[in-house]
C-alpha cells in the first residue's frame, strides 16, 4: 500500500477510473493534507513526466556542482527540509529539478531567489511562514509543473504564476479574495487545491478563474455559504466539503456537465431545489454526508452512471421505492457500488428492497446507528 503522502501527489495526476470499475474514494483522506509533501513521491511523478517527453531535452550540467550549505544534492534533486532557514538559499545548482524548502522559517520569496532555475519541474515551500511573494519571483522558471505551497501565510494568490504550471496547491493559507485574473495565462493549469483559507463567496473576484481548465478543484473547509459561480466549466473533481453551504439551487451546478466526483459533506444543507442536480449526467460520485437533508434528492435515478451516494447523517426519515433506480429496465448504465444511508431516522424495515434493485449486492447499503 502506498503511503498517505504518496496518495496525495497521486491525486491530481491519476486518472479517473472507468465506470465499469470506478471505486468510492474515501472522503476521510482529504481532510488533513499534512505539514511534509513526500519527496520521494514527487520523484516518482517528475520522472514518468520525463518519460512521457514533458521534460526538457537537456539540462545544463556545470563543471564544478554545488550545494546548498547544509542541503542534500542528488540527481537533480536539492532537498534543504528542515534546516531554520529564513531565505531560499542562493547557490541552487542551475540544474536542479526538483527543490525541497519545506518546513523551515522562510518568511519572504525574494525576486532573485530561483534565478538560473530554468529547468525546476517542482517547488515544495510547504509549512513556512511565507507572506509577502516578489510579483517577479517565478518569472525563471520556465518549466516549473507543480508549486506546493500550503501551510503558510499568504493573503493572496502569488502573482504572475509560470505559465507551466499544472499543480498548485495553496492550502491552509490566509486568503480571503482571489482578484479577476488571478490565474490569468495559467492554460496548462488542470489541478487547485485551495481549501482551508478564510475565503467567502464574496472573495471570489467575477472572471476569478478565467482561462483555466481545471479537472479537480478543492475549495474545502472555508466559508462559503454556497455554490461559488463562474468555476472552471470542464471540471471532473469539486470538492466543497466543510464549508457552511445552506442549500442548493437549481442553477448552481448547470455549467458543469463533466463532473465525475462531487464532494459536499460536512455543510449546513437543509435544501436541495427540485432539478438541481439534472445537469449532472457524468456524476459517479455524490458526497452530501453530515448535512441537515430531510429525503432523499430527486433526481438519483435518472443519473446513468452514478455509482456512489454518501447521504449518512442527515435528518432523511423515508426511502421511496424509486429514489434511486428508474422504472423499467437499460437505463441505469451501472449499478450502485456504494450508497451510505446510516444515521438518519429511517426504519429501514419499512424499506421496499425493490429500491435498491440496482444495486450491485446487498453489503453495498448502509443502514443503522441513528442516535435519536
Amino acid at each position: 500500500m502506498l503511503p498517505f503522502s504518496v496518495v496525495l501527489l497521486l491525486l491530481c495526476a491519476t486518472p479517473l477510473p472507468t465506470a465499469s470499475v470506478a471505486l468510492p474514494f474515501e472522503q476521510k483522506g482529504l481532510l488533513d493534507f499534512g505539514k511534509s509533501i513526500d519527496v520521494e513521491g514527487l520523484m516518482m511523478m517528475m520522472m514518468n513526466d520525463e518519460e512521457e517527453g514533458s521534460a526538457v531535452e537537456e539540462y545544463y550540467k556545470p563543471e564544478q556542482p554545488t550545494c546548498p550549505f547544509g542541503c542534500q544534492c542528488n540527481q537533480n534533486v536539492v532537498q534543504c527540509s528542515d534546516l531554520g532557514l529564513h531565505y531560499v538559499p542562493y547557490d541552487i545548482p542551475p540544474e536542479t529539478r526538483l527543490l525541497d524548502l519545506q518546513s523551515n522559517q522562510i518568511t519572504e520569496i525574494r525576486e532573485g531567489d530561483f534565478k538560473g532555475l530554468s529547468n525546476l519541474y517542482a517547488l515544495v515551500l510547504v509549512n513556512n511562514k511565507i507572506s509577502r511573494v516578489h510579483p517577479r519571483a517565478f518569472m525563471p522558471l520556465k518549466r516549473m509543473h507543480k508549486l506546493y505551497f500550503s501551510h503558510n501565510q499568504l493573503t493572496a494568490v502569488p502573482k504572475n504564476l509560470p505559465s507551466s504550471l499544472v499543480e498548485l496547491r495553496i492550502h491552509d493559507n490566509h486568503i480571503k479574495r482571489v482578484a479577476s485574473g488571478a490565474f490569468s495565462g495559467l492554460g496548462s493549469m488542470n489541478c487547485i487545491e485551495m481549501g482551508r483559507n478564510p475565503i467567502q463567496n464574496s472573495g471570489f473576484e467575477p472572471g476569478a478563474f478565467d482561462g483555466l481548465k481545471l479537472t479537480f478543484l478543492r475549495i474545502s473547509e472555508a466559508k462559503l455559504t454556497g455554490i461559488p459561480k463562474d468555476l472552471p466549466e470542464g471540471l471532473h473533481e469539486l470538492h466543497l466539503d466543510h464549508n457552511q453551504i445552506q442549500a442548493i439551487e437549481l442553477e448552481d451546478l448547470r455549467q458543469y456537465e463533466s463532473l465525475h466526483r462531487l464532494g459536499l459533506g460536512h455543510n449546513h444543507i437543509r435544501h436541495i431545489e427540485h432539478g438541481s442536480l439534472y445537469y449532472l449526467q457524468n456524476l459517479r460520485e455524490l458526497h452530501l454526508d453530515n448535512n441537515r437533508i430531510p429525503n432523499v434528492p430527486g433526481g438519483l435515478a435518472g443519473m446513468k452512471y452514478l455509482q456512489v451516494v454518501y447521504l449518512h447523517s442527515n435528518n432523511i426519515s423515508q426511502v421511496d421505492v424509486n429514489d434511486f433506480c428508474p422504472n423499467g429496465f437499460g437505463v441505469k448504465k451501472t449499478y450502485y457500488n456504494g450508497i451510505s444511508l446510516f444515521d438518519n431516522p429511517i426504519n429501514y424495515w419499512e424499506v421496499v428492497p425493490a429500491t435498491f434493485r440496482c444495486v450491485s449486492n446487498r453489503m453495498a447499503v448502509q443502514f443503522g446507528n441513528h442516535k435519536k
